[in-house]
């Protein structure tokens, strides 16, 4: 029976696809095989030498100490893509909100409620309407940094709107590439994207070069009167240095899912309480993606979007199957191969790859792994886990 802890309240949709018969889901294991949460914590926690992977039932991974997991050999998991929907629809809101004073005026109309009399109503409404004229959509620049899974979706969705749209991706893949519009203009810098935008979207993640890329300098070489939508991370922008922006004019609005309590104040800063994935859908995507994830590593050794390991998957057909994490360096499979040769160990298929510092093989043989196979295999210089499956 396997065992996976939960943290955070995992959609049902998610939880019901691991199955009865040969797991077991709660909050309470006490040395679980793997861990699946959302937002909870786990820098400052320890995990049981038990867990083998965790799934973040999300795309961001900042609550989680990846870089300790991988030294223990243990595999991160996010869900990309599964909340892409829901945060591109929350983009729209922000570019109507944005654009229309549409927030502003509601609640110019709440302050009319002591307002008994229809024809004042009807003129105060008309006379107070003027402060909200805003500007369409239709013709204006949406420049979209990071072109992934969301990223892709929102410069679709702004084509359709008939919005002209930049993108800016230094790391664009070419299955990101399949899923973008020929129609939308790739700028070869930040700097020019920002000069040419009338609104532009963060779809990029936290690591050392993101965070606060949205700095001084940004701002500098942004459009004036732009308007900036963060629904990626409140770490990408450096928080003064948009306050600073929204001072001077050059943006003319901000509006972000990570309220602080500076921003709160600014009246050109339009602020959601972390909304960006909190649909339904969205979290029953995500948890469906997490289990699935987990269920094809702990049952195959199969891994799939992993933020730590590289991607390795190998149709089971017949033998029995072994897995085994090692330091990228020469040398080591050719041991372990060598090692399974000397034992008359017969290999029916492999497959072997790398990812940064990290090598992940899986290995079918002919004849039942023994505790002393695995013994052998953990013994080989570099290899730092190795795996039964």
């Amino acid at each position: 029976m396997k065992t996976i802890r939960t943290y955070n309240n995992i959609a049902a949709k998610g939880l019901n696809k691991f199955p009865q018969d040969s797991y077991r889901v709660s909050a309470d294991e006490a040395e679980p095989d793997a861990v699946l949460l959302r937002s909870h914590k786990l820098h400052t926690e320890a995990l049981p030498k038990s867990v083998l992977a965790v799934a973040r039932a999300g795309a961001g991974v900042n609550n989680i100490p990846v870089t300790d997991y991988t030294h223990q050999g243990i595999v991160v998991f996010n869900t990309p893509g599964a909340n892409a929907n829901a945060v591109k629809e929350l983009v729209l809101a922000s570019l109507l909100l944005g654009s229309r004073g549409v927030t502003q005026s509601m609640n110019y109309v709440k302050s009319l409620a002591d307002v008994n009399d229809p024809h004042e109503l009807h003129k105060k409404v008309e006379a107070g309407k003027k402060q909200y004229g805003g500007c369409e959509l239709e013709g204006k620049t949406l420049g979209v940094v990071g072109l992934g899974a969301i990223g892709a979706k929102v410069a679709n969705l702004a084509l359709s709107l008939g919005m002209k749209v930049i993108g800016y991706d230094p790391k664009l893949s070419v299955e990101a590439a399949w899923r973008l519009s020929s129609n939308v203009k790739k700028a070869d810098n930040l700097n020019a994207l920002l000069s040419r935008s009338d609104y532009v979207t963060l779809h990029v993640p936290v690591v050392e070069a993101t965070k606060e890329f949205m700095n001084d300098d940004a701002f500098a070489a942004i459009k004036q009167g732009a308007k900036l939508i963060n629904l990626a991370r409140g770490e990408l922008v450096e928080e003064n240095a948009v306050l600073a922006a929204l001072e001077s004019g050059k943006l003319s609005a901000y509006i972000a899912d990570f309220p602080s309590q500076n921003l709160i104040k600014n009246d050109n800063v339009i602020l959601f309480p972390h909304l960006g994935a909190s649909t339904v859908e969205a979290e029953e995507n995500c948890a469906v993606m997490g289990a699935e994830q987990l269920i094809d590593f702990l049952d195959n050794g199969n891994i799939t979007n992993s933020v730590n390991f590289p991607a390795v998957s190998m149709e089971r057909t017949s033998g029995y199957r072994i897995t085994f994490a090692n330091d990228n360096v020469p040398k080591v499979l050719g041991v372990v191969l060598n090692l399974l040769a000397d034992l008359n160990i017969n290999v029916l298929d492999m497959v072997n790859k790398s990812r940064d510092d990290i090598a992940y093989t899986i290995l079918d043989i002919e004849q039942r792994p023994t505790a002393d196979l695995i013994q052998k295999i953990s013994s080989v210089e570099h290899v730092f886990h190795v795996r039964s499956v």
